[in-house]
């Protein structure tokens, strides 16, 4: 006695074990009572159509059919197969409680080597490291997030009007995605303001002066402060290091009388400045350019004027007591008189 295996036509499970006798319509006759259908066709296992009882071996599996043509199940399975190994390239991230839904690939394909594509490459690689809703968690911002995982689904960075392109290039720091950290620098230098480098006017200039309390520091280091008039001003103890004091047009500043009492010049352009009478003890005026500089009656003890250039400036009369001459530029000449 043989025995087959029936299955519903395009249907892998479910099958029920019978014994084959009599002709093709008494198989047909069981098969309909076991499997709770009109059947009507048999095929093999590849689709063919059984027309007559003697084809059957035993253990042979079989489909039944009402009618329909042959479904072949291993391939629905394989459709199956496929449809829940891309359903599951899908994954939820709770990034700083907000959520956002991507795929795998999006995560590693993009950037190989970022901590991104280190945590998503393997199924397993993150842990147990969800939330209640499934959820991968991670501790980051989900604002300066969103820009990343964009840029990894079609490599374009687009950054929302109003959010700060630092918090951007953090994240892209941490996570390592390394070829939008070098964008977003170029990005953030592009946006910066421009330098300013024209002349400070002696209105700013004294306004700076007047809104500083005498016992604070003025700094006003690398300014431009070509032409700047501050007759009887006070800068003491300000910070003027690197400043230039010339104006192309040949107009000269004029410090005349100006306290600038322990102030920081170092490195400045004063070619033929009038610093006539001005307070400059203790101040520090190391490599400066006062060529042609009128300095005559200037209080300049203990000022540190080394490495300075001094050719023709007017020192008549100037306090020199303590100042410090190193590594001048241009001696002083014994017609200038100091005391």
């Amino acid at each position: 006695m043989r025995r087959v295996t029936l299955f519903v036509n395009g249907t892998p499970r479910g099958g029920k074990v019978v014994a084959v006798y009599g002709a093709l319509s008494d198989l047909l006759s069981v098969a309909s009572s076991k499997l709770s259908i009109k059947a009507a066709h048999l095929y093999n296992g590849k689709g063919g159509l059984i027309d007559d009882i003697a084809l059957i071996r035993d253990d042979d599996v079989l489909y039944v059919s009402e009618g329909e043509p042959f479904i072949d199940s291993e391939a629905d399975d394989k459709d199956i197969d496929d449809k829940s190994r891309m359903c599951s390239d899908w994954i939820t991230l709770n990034v700083g409680g907000q959520y956002f839904t991507t795929t795998r690939s999006t995560l590693v394909n993009k950037e190989p080597e970022s901590m991104l594509a280190h945590m998503f490459r393997d199924k397993g690689a993150w842990g147990n490291k969800r939330d209640h809703q499934g959820g991968f968690l991670i501790d980051r911002s989900p604002e300066y997030f969103m820009p990343i995982l964009n840029y990894l689904r079609h490599g374009q960075l687009i950054v929302n009007k109003g959010l700060n392109l630092l918090g951007v290039l953090e994240e892209a720091k941490f996570f390592g995605i390394d070829s939008l950290i070098e964008q977003l620098e170029q990005l953030i230098k592009n946006s910066l303001p421009a330098e300013d480098h024209s002349p400070i006017s002696r209105k700013e200039f004294v306004r700076f002066l007047l809104a500083t309390p005498t016992k604070s520091e003025l700094r006003c280091q690398g300014a431009n402060l070509q032409g700047v008039k501050m007759l009887c001003s006070n800068a003491e103890g300000a910070s003027l290091k690197g400043c230039n004091f010339e104006d192309p047009s040949g107009l000269k500043a004029n410090l005349e009388g100006a306290n600038l009492k322990g102030v920081d010049m170092e490195g400045s352009q004063m070619t033929g400045i009038n610093l006539r009478v001005a307070t400059l003890k203790n101040a520090k005026l190391k490599n400066c350019n006062l060529r042609g500089a009128t300095l005559a009656g200037t209080d300049l003890e203990n000022c540190d004027l080394s490495g300075c250039d001094l050719q023709e400036a007017n020192l008549r009369g100037s306090n020199v007591k303590g100042a410090i001459f190193e590594e001048m530029l241009t001696p002083l000449h014994m017609s200038q008189s100091v005391r």
